[in-house]
């Protein structure tokens, strides 16, 4: 599995060349009364990149995850910068992945492909049945992609 380790980094070098798509997941902080909310949207979709990365070994890094406090409209210029360095470093494909529907009014602005998937609480599931939610949520996951790379392949 790719992911933002040394280790992982350095199996990231050695097959860059195949390695086209840069995932960021989008992760809402919040301090207030919503901190349950984005905790559980955090926990989600931290989950659900990780399962990803586990599907396309190979072909996509998951970078570090985006994380904000204030609106989404407050950092869309920082996310574009994430996206406009990924370019640079020859990922042909980004993707941003969020439960945070608020980006969804931001998609047009951005330079990659937004993908909002509304979180499911996990907090009270048993390991196995988490896992298994997630696989579903997954299915639909890895279509979007799929279509999104056959529309650039066209």
């Amino acid at each position: 599995m790719l992911n933002w380790s040394s280790k992982d980094i350095t199996l990231f070098n050695a097959e860059r060349e195949y390695i086209d798509t840069a995932v960021i997941p989008l992760m809402h902080v919040a301090l207030d009364d919503g901190i349950k909310r984005a905790a559980e949207q955090g926990e989600f979709i931290q989950l659900l990149s990780v399962h990803l990365e586990r599907q396309f070994k190979g072909r996509i890094l998951v970078l570090p995850p985006f994380t904000y406090f204030k609106e989404p409209d407050y950092k869309r210029d920082e996310l574009i910068d994430w996206s406009k360095r990924a370019k640079e470093a020859g990922f042909s494909y980004v993707f941003y992945l969020t439960s945070d529907p608020k980006w969804k009014a931001l998609n047009k602005d951005l330079l990659g492909s937004l993908i909002y998937i509304p979180s499911i609480p996990l907090e009270n599931m048993d390991e196995h049945y988490k896992h298994s939610v997630i696989d579903n949520q997954l299915k639909s996951l890895i279509e979007d992609i799929i279509k999104a790379w056959q529309i650039e392949n066209d």
